[in-house]
């Protein structure tokens, strides 16, 4: 588990859910990026929360997608 750009705690990849949306974090040339766009761990990969379209991403960490209702 590891703290990236506030106090929420991310959790390792290998431990994400199936059936929840998802936060997905991903490291692209020493960044750390977040995903603009909640994602569902699907077998095989991952998808669109919004659109099931799959997603091509190797992500290294994952939170629960935080809903504004």
């Amino acid at each position: 588990m590891i703290p990236m750009h506030d106090q929420t705690i991310w959790q390792r990849i290998s431990t994400a859910p199936f059936g929840c949306d998802l936060e997905l974090a991903v490291i692209e040339e020493a960044h750390v990026h977040q995903l603009v766009f909640a994602c569902r761990r699907a077998p095989g990969g991952w998808i669109n929360a919004q659109t099931n379209q799959r997603v091509i991403v190797r992500p290294t960490h994952w939170r629960l997608w935080a809903t504004n209702d």
